[in-house]
C-alpha cells in the first residue's frame, strides 16, 4: 500500500470513529431523558469504547502518515529529526492537541456515571472542531481564514450529529419493541429528530459557505477536486432525501402498519448510513488534493 492511500485510509477511519463517538455520546448525555441515560450508556458500551479506541489510533496513524508525506516515505516514520520538524509545523502543533483530546477520550471509559459521559463527548467535540485548524481549512488568513474554520467547525460537528446518530437510532429501535424502555426510547428518538433538522440544515449551509471560500463563485475550473466534491454534494442531497422519508412518511405510520413500516424505516436508515460511509471517503479522499 502506498504511503498517500495509508493516509487516505487513516483520514477516512478517523473522520468516522470521530462522528460515531460523538453521535452516541450525543445520544446518551443530550438527547436521552435522565432515567434513561445510564441504560443507553451500558448500551452503547462497545460502540464508545470502539469508536473513542480507533479515534486515538487513527490519530497518532495520521500523525504517522504525515511524517512519511513530509518525508522521503516509510522509512522517514522511523526518523527522529523528522519527527521533530513534522511536530513544530502547524499542523504537529494542533495535532499534538488531537492526540490530547483523542487521549482523554480513551481515559473517560473507566470513567463511572454521567462525568465519563460527559468527557467523552467533551473530547469528540474537542477532536472535530481540531480539525477545522488543519488542512484547507487552516490555507487562509485573516478574516476569511477565521470564517472557514468556524464555518468548518459548524460542518464537523452538525455532520456529527446527523450521521453519527444514525447507528444509535437503529440500536434505539428494539427498545421501541419493549414495554419496560418503549417511551424513553421514543422521547430519544423524537429529540434526536427535533435537533436533527437543525443539524441537517447546518451542515449543508456551512458547507455551501466553504465551497465558496474555496473555489470563489462562479467556480474558475472543474477540476478533480471540484468534481469529488461535487459528488459528496449529490450523496449528502441523497441522504437528505432519505431523512426526510423517514421522518415524515415512514414514522407517521409506526402506529398504523408497525412491522412494514419499521422495516422499511430501517433499511432506508442502513441505506442513509452506507451513503455516510462513501461521503466521508470523498472528504478523506479531496482533502489531500489541491482545490482549484
Amino acid at each position: 500500500m502506498s504511503l498517500s492511500l495509508f493516509y487516505v485510509c487513516c483520514r477516512w477511519l478517523h473522520l468516522t470513529a470521530l462522528i460515531t463517538l460523538a453521535g452516541a455520546s450525543a445520544f446518551t448525555v443530550l438527547l436521552a431523558p435522565a432515567g434513561f441515560r445510564d441504560r443507553l450508556s451500558t448500551k452503547f458500551t462497545t460502540l464508545l469504547r470502539l469508536s473513542a479506541a480507533l479515534s486515538l489510533l487513527s490519530a497518532i496513524s495520521l500523525l504517522a502518515a504525515q511524517t512519511g508525506l513530509m518525508g522521503e516515505g516509510w522509512y522517514d516514520i522511523a526518523s527522529a529529526d523528522v519527527w521533530q520538524a513534522v511536530l513544530n509545523t502547524r499542523f504537529g502543533q494542533v495535532w499534538q492537541w488531537q492526540l490530547i483530546a483523542a487521549l482523554t477520550g480513551v481515559i473517560a471509559l473507566v470513567i463511572k456515571g454521567r462525568a465519563g459521559q460527559v468527557l467523552l463527548l467533551l473530547s469528540a467535540i474537542g477532536q472535530l472542531t481540531g480539525l477545522a485548524f488543519v488542512g484547507h481549512a487552516a490555507m487562509l488568513e485573516g478574516t476569511a481564514g477565521t470564517l472557514h474554520r468556524l464555518c468548518q467547525g459548524v460542518h464537523l460537528l452538525s455532520a456529527a450529529f446527523w450521521a453519527g446518530g444514525l447507528l444509535p437510532v437503529l440500536l434505539l429501535m428494539k427498545d421501541i419493541r419493549q414495554r419496560i424502555s418503549q417511551d424513553e426510547a421514543i422521547s430519544t428518538l423524537m429529540r434526536f429528530s427535533r435537533y436533527g433538522h437543525l443539524a441537517v440544515s447546518l451542515t449543508i449551509l456551512s458547507g455551501i459557505i466553504n465551497a465558496r471560500i474555496l473555489l470563489g463563485w462562479p467556480p474558475s475550473s472543474f477540476r478533480l477536486y471540484s468534481q469529488l466534491l461535487l459528488a459528496k454534494v449529490l450523496l449528502v442531497a441523497l441522504m437528505s432525501g432519505i431523512a426526510l422519508i423517514n421522518r415524515y412518511l415512514l414514522v407517521p405510520r409506526f402506529r398504523r402498519r408497525e412491522g412494514t413500516s419499521r422495516r422499511s424505516f430501517m433499511i432506508l436508515t442502513v441505506a442513509e448510513l452506507l451513503i455516510a460511509g462513501a461521503a466521508l471517503a470523498l472528504v478523506s479522499l479531496f482533502a489531500t488534493l489541491e482545490p482549484a
